[in-house]
């Protein structure tokens, strides 16, 4: 037996629904993965808030170094939330200035601001891990 190598026709994909790709095979040929792993330290204590809805969440916000060789050299601050009730729990014992590691997935929000609908991208936090001597503890 032998494998066969299918090519996607010009279009395919195109304005149909996921279940449909999903039946005419197009995840199998277009994989896709959103995955995030940050390395590095709270810029200030993570901060809880009740939303409107009655969730309640965790926000914190993470420095990462950019490797040496960047084009532009510095660090990114990026914003995370923790849904979970473990990952809330946990990111709430955490220190300012605490080496940490997040894993999760990068979500865009819109809001209304002043100026009218904004969006912003975040990182929507599996689980957050204190990192002590380059190890992670906890979860």
């Amino acid at each position: 037996m032998g494998t066969r190598t299918v090519k996607p026709e010009p279009g395919a994909g195109v304005g149909r629904t996921a279940r449909a790709r999903e039946q005419a095979g197009d995840d199998v040929l277009r994989p896709s993965r959103n995955e995030i792993v940050l390395h590095g330290r709270l810029s200030a204590a993570a901060e809880q808030r009740e939303l409107p809805s009655g969730d309640v969440i965790v926000t914190l916000r993470v420095v990462v170094a950019r490797p040496a060789r960047a084009r532009a050299p510095g660090v990114d601050t990026i914003d995370v939330v923790c849904w979970s009730a473990v990952s809330r729990r946990t990111a709430l014992r955490l220190p300012a200035g605490q080496d940490v590691e997040v894993t999760g997935s990068l979500r865009r929000r819109f809001y209304g601001g002043p100026t009218g609908r904004q969006s912003r991208y975040e990182v929507e936090a599996a689980s957050v891990r204190r990192l002590v001597g380059g190890a992670s503890v906890g979860t």
